[in-house]
């Protein structure tokens, strides 16, 4: 999962929030030298991208990618998902999509001390550009997609990914509801984190 899902997936504590932000930022044992709630937050991050890769829906979301991108399938999934959690925010939240990046931004800001430099460094780029709200847009996930191809090893295929959820649109976002379920099931039983979502769409 991406960074919006991991945000989202933190529930209300905002200690809990930022280690889940972090996480792919503190390795091994480093998590120790944090706060202890914060040290919840970045055992939560790591938690949930064990479920995630081993879950079969994301699994198979993956073999779409697989010719195109390999090993490195799992990132653009993640970023999927996080496009149709941003796409259908409703479904999944009763405050607005850009209230939660707002509120979000603010808790990373008020303690910045506690973010390792590389994300110190990225963060005021996240904000400024609105990443979190972009994702909404097919658009917003292309333009991430090629930001990481130019600075990480993910190949810079941005636009054949992109024609790749187009052509598979309804069974991805399918796919994505039915790992979502599973996902809340998971962090609830595990992690006691309890996720409040609109009434209407209770059973999703």
């Amino acid at each position: 999962m991406n960074y919006l899902a991991h945000l989202y997936l933190s529930g209300d504590d905002e200690d809990v929030l930022l280690g889940n932000f972090i996480g792919d930022y503190v390795k091994g044992k480093k998590y120790l030298e944090f706060p202890e709630t914060i040290q919840k937050g970045i055992l939560l991050h790591r938690q949930i991208d064990y479920f995630t890769d081993a879950n079969l829906y994301f699994r198979e979301a993956k073999l779409l990618l697989r010719n195109d991108y390999g090993l490195h399938s799992g990132i653009v999934i993640d970023l999927f998902y996080d496009h149709f959690l941003a796409k259908n925010w409703p479904v999944y939240s009763n405050s607005s999509l850009r209230d939660f990046a707002k509120k979000a931004h603010a808790i990373l800001l008020s303690r910045f001390f506690y973010l390792p430099k590389r994300v110190q460094g990225f963060l005021p780029f996240l904000i400024q550009h609105k990443r979190l709200e972009s994702y909404a847009t097919t658009e917003g996930i292309q333009k991430t997609l090629e930001i990481m191809g130019r600075y990480t090893s993910l190949p810079e295929k941005s636009a054949k990914a992109i024609e790749i959820l187009k052509e598979n649109l309804d069974f991805l976002e399918i796919n994505f509801f039915c790992f979502m379920n599973e996902m809340f099931e998971f962090v609830s039983q595990t992690h006691q984190i309890q996720i409040k979502r609109p009434d209407r769409v209770a059973g999703l």
